[in-house]
């Protein structure tokens, strides 16, 4: 299951939202977090196994890993300064 659960500062349940969605709220999220804060990001959309990662890279988080939820994936970030 979610083996990032304890290890994160916010979670957010984007389960049923399609691209681009998931990254927009994120983003968002994070805007409200403090730098080095960990955003966790529950999503099933089959394009957020690309798009997530690609959005850290360009928005100067850290995309810290991804594992297996119950029929969905569960996403890290940490946000960056």
């Amino acid at each position: 299951m979610d083996t990032f659960a304890n290890n994160s500062d916010a979670t957010l349940d984007a389960i049923g939202l399609l691209c681009p969605l998931p990254v927009l709220k994120a983003r968002k999220r994070l805007k409200a977090m403090v730098a080095g804060e960990v955003l966790q990001v529950l999503a099933d959309d089959p394009a957020a196994i690309i798009d997530i990662p690609h959005f850290c890279t360009e928005a100067g988080h850290v995309f810290l890993g991804q594992s297996a939820g119950e029929n969905h994936q569960v996403y890290q970030i940490r946000k960056g300064g």
